[in-house]
């Protein structure tokens, strides 16, 4: 995880301080699982150590803004050594909607050198955020992130196929069409969309035909029907309901309960204080039944323009660990 530095990132409710909250609370509960590191700019090191408790490791890195999802290395395996390692991809403020983003794109390179892990350049922009793989040679990604010629110039779907193949190991890619209206990542997959397991989607839908999410939804949704995955599956599909989306100021949110994370033995779910709460929690309950269903609050998050899982990175433990 990464303790926010931007103040001007989270607007509304309780502002940075409510975000760094957030993220200390969800850094312990992740700690019930798994072990947990949080960078965090250098001045922030006091702050961050008191809030977070013992047992949160605390790394200093220089940091713009701290959407680890993004800004993390993507890790990867060797099939036959089981060695992990990190791809570092570009990065460069979603498409340069920040203008205060240049720190963060150092942040890949330090994490995987305190983890003491090897490290592969990748030459082109790719964020966490903007993909979602099932571990067997398929990925999720939209159109809309991906051909941003803001992100990447000139490039086609078969260039970025090859990209993902050649750094991820990815067999197939999935092109949904359009992320979750007005998302500020212009895109990013895990709003919309993720696997439970090989061959099993979770999809963001509505049943309001007046939101524009709507059509999206329902796009995304032909789309899955019309393909396959790389172990030539047909996909079943899980829609999950979409909360209202007004904060107390009229402010339009970006709630998606398909911005979960995945920690051992359990699965971290978004909770927005919505009556659609209760729907979510039944249909990941049916689906994970062997995982411990965790609500977490999360509209702090949601205000700053992510979730769940854009704070967090999921590092698979090395050989024999």
């Amino acid at each position: 995880m990464a303790w926010p530095a931007r103040a001007a990132t989270w607007v509304g409710g309780g502002g940075i301080d409510a975000a760094r909250t957030a993220h200390a609370d969800l850094a312990r509960t992740i700690s019930r699982f798994e072990p947990v590191r949080m960078v965090c700019a250098p001045g922030d090191v006091a702050e961050a150590s008191l809030a977070c408790g013992p047992g949160i490791e605390i790394v200093p890195v220089p940091m713009s803004d701290g959407w680890m999802r993004d800004i993390g290395p993507i890790f990867v395996r060797n099939e036959r050594s089981a060695e992990v390692a990190g791809v570092d991809f570009q990065f460069n403020g979603w498409g340069e909607i920040h203008h205060d983003w240049m720190l963060d794109a150092d942040v890949a390179e330090a994490v995987l050198a305190n983890a003491k892990m090897r490290r592969f350049e990748a030459d082109f922009v790719l964020e966490g955020g903007a993909i979602c793989v099932d571990g067997s040679g398929t990925a999720l990604v939209t159109e809309e992130c991906l051909l941003d010629p803001r992100r990447n110039e000139m490039v086609d779907k078969i260039r970025l196929e090859r990209w993902l193949r050649e750094n991820l190991g990815i067999e197939k890619t999935v092109w949904l069409g359009r992320g979750y209206d007005q998302d500020e990542t212009k895109g990013h997959v895990d709003e919309i969309a993720a696997f439970a397991r090989p061959g099993v989607v979770l999809l963001h839908t509505t049943t309001d035909v007046s939101d524009r999410n709507y059509e999206i939804g329902a796009d995304n949704l032909d789309r899955l029907h019309a393909v396959r995955d790389a172990q030539g599956r047909v996909f079943d599909i899980i829609e999950l309901p979409q909360p209202d989306r007004v904060d107390e100021n009229g402010r339009r949110l970006t709630l998606s309960y398909v911005n979960f994370v995945f920690v051992n033995g359990g699965l971290l779910i978004p909770a927005f204080e919505d009556p659609a709460d209760k729907d979510a929690l039944k249909i990941f309950k049916r689906v994970f039944p062997d995982r411990e269903i965790v609500p977490v609050p999360a509209l702090d998050f949601v205000r700053g323009g992510g979730g769940l899982h854009c704070v967090t990175l999921q590092e698979p433990a090395p050989r024999g660990a």
